[in-house]
């Protein structure tokens, strides 16, 4: 399928991610529809994009008329049937669990049109382990999103050994039309680019704060004024969740065998203490 077939799209999940991924894809002039399964967490979801949207016009980035335009463009159901009947690319941001989108991509084969893009924005599960669970594995991949998805210019679209140039070449220039930057892997490979890097900052970054070698606060100062970083890695933990980066690196373990991908000790620490950074109050640093 070509990216000039790509008319409408369905966004299943009215997280963080699922919503503004879904704005995006509005903003950029789609018809988008968001699914959840809870009324609560959609009018949740409309409630706070409502809120980061008129920062964003607040601060100039966005018009008002583009604003206006994007809600014109967004609709909200609990009916999944609904939501991806008419779709011709559907993006997938619920949980991270494999059972959890294995179940809910063999619902998607039945109910989205055949022609389909099936894409996961999975930041740790690889397509190939959800492919087979539909009847089109050609059409399915990886297309992961950044937090915050209206700031983060960057998006991973990773190919299984079974999706198609053609799906491949769609989600990038998808990426493209919606105001993004993609790169495309070819291989899938956990944890992906990304990710990958900035795991291997945060290890060392731990590894250095375990042995006794600097305070966390210096080895942040060392990534902001030496590397020019935005934020340091200690920081940047605290910011994404340190639950986040738990689990990521725990399915790095699981998924490879290599000890070296466990979670560092301090990190298991604070994630077994529900210091989970920002979110919680504490992490790293403590917030009010």
């Amino acid at each position: 399928m070509s990216i000039d077939a790509v008319k409408r799209i369905g966004v299943v999940g009215s997280g963080a991610m699922g919503t503004q991924i879904a704005a995006v894809c509005a903003l950029a002039g789609y018809p988008v529809k968001v699914q959840d399964i809870a009324t609560e967490s959609l009018e949740r979801a409309r409630q706070v994009l409502t809120e980061q949207l008129e920062k964003r016009v607040q601060k100039g980035k966005l018009s008002r008329e583009q604003v206006d335009g994007a809600w014109s463009r967004l609709s909200w159901t609990t009916d999944l049937g609904e939501a991806v009947r008419d779709a011709d690319y559907v993006i997938e941001a619920i949980v991270e669990k494999l059972d959890a989108k294995r179940e809910l991509f063999a619902r998607l084969d039945e109910l989205a049109p055949a022609h389909a893009i099936l894409a996961t924005n999975s930041s740790t599960i690889v397509s190939s382990k959800i492919a087979d669970a539909t009847r089109r594995p050609e059409n399915v991949c990886n297309m992961h999103f950044f937090n915050p998805v209206l700031v983060m210019e960057l998006v991973e679209v990773v190919m299984n050994p079974q999706t198609s140039e053609d799906t491949a070449d769609t989600a990038v220039e998808l990426c493209r039309r919606i105001g993004k930057t993609p790169i495309l892997l070819k291989k899938e490979i956990s944890g992906f680019v990304a990710n990958r890097l900035l795991m291997a900052l945060f290890k060392e970054a731990m590894y250095l704060y375990e042995q006794g070698i600097a305070d966390f606060k210096d080895i942040d100062l060392a990534a902001t004024k030496a590397l020019n970083h935005p934020m340091g890695p200690f920081t940047l933990m605290d910011f994404t969740g340190l639950d986040v980066n738990y689990y990521v690196m725990q399915q790095q373990y699981a998924e490879t065998g290599d000890p070296a991908m466990k979670p560092p000790e301090i990190l298991r620490e604070k994630f077994e203490r529900g210091e989970f950074g920002r979110k919680s109050g504490k992490g790293f640093y403590t917030y009010e």
